[in-house]
């Protein structure tokens, strides 16, 4: 138990910092993704500014709210208090999910770092889906403990973006490369992280055998 409570209260420092960071910069410091887009060179394909700018603050306004909807249902707390509100907070992350992945979708083939980067996107995107959707069936099957384990695995990459630039960064940084390898570095193996980490963390909190609690 108390090792859950750890966890959670780092989830939950973690979460709100990076909501704040993504806020604050995709709205007020750099509306325009001017320092971003100053990375894309080489685009086969042309860029329309005003709709990918949109597209752009619709993926990070839901990829928030999935966070944040994510780490609610996460409480014990909450959950004992409302299950009813567990339920459809549940469908928020759910539909929030969905949204991502489509303005991700669009935005794939102009990634930084060209086609290899944009495979790499869609390939999250679908294990994303699946992984989301594995959890859906679990809670419909009233199987609480996987449907955790999977709701785990599904929120780790809620933190995709931020797992991508750490990456990127640290390369950049360390090694000198160009940024386009860089990123696609970052893309690959920020996928492979996302998919170790959640074990690790489902290891950590406790047995996986089902739990005959009815959400009814």
């Amino acid at each position: 138990m108390k090792k859950r409570k750890t966890l959670y209260g780092l989830l939950a420092c973690v979460s709100i910092l990076f909501i704040l960071y993504a806020l604050v910069t995709n709205y007020i410091i750099d509306p325009g993704a001017e320092a971003f887009l100053s990375h894309k060179t080489g685009l086969k394909r042309e860029l329309h500014l005003p709709v990918w700018l949109n597209v752009m603050r619709v993926h990070v306004a839901f990829a928030c709210i999935a966070m944040a909807a994510g780490l609610l249902n996460f409480s014990n707390r909450i959950f004992e208090k409302s299950r009813k509100f567990h339920r459809i907070n549940g469908y928020v992350y759910l539909v929030s999910v969905l949204l991502v992945v489509v303005t991700s979708g669009y935005m794939a083939p102009y990634a930084t770092g060209g086609k290899i980067s944009s495979m790499g996107f869609n390939a999250l995107n679908i294990i994303w889906l699946f992984i989301t959707g594995m959890a859906l069936v679990q809670i419909q099957k009233k199987r609480i403990i996987r449907h955790r384990n999977w709701m785990i695995r599904s929120y780790a990459f809620c933190f995709t973006n931020l797992m991508i630039h750490l990456i990127t960064s640290l390369f950049h940084q360390g090694f000198g490369l160009i940024y386009a390898s860089d990123y696609i570095i970052g893309v690959y193996g920020s996928m492979v992280l996302l998919l170790i980490l959640p074990e690790v963390v489902i290891r950590t909190i406790g047995p996986s055998k089902e739990a005959p609690i009815s959400l009814k």
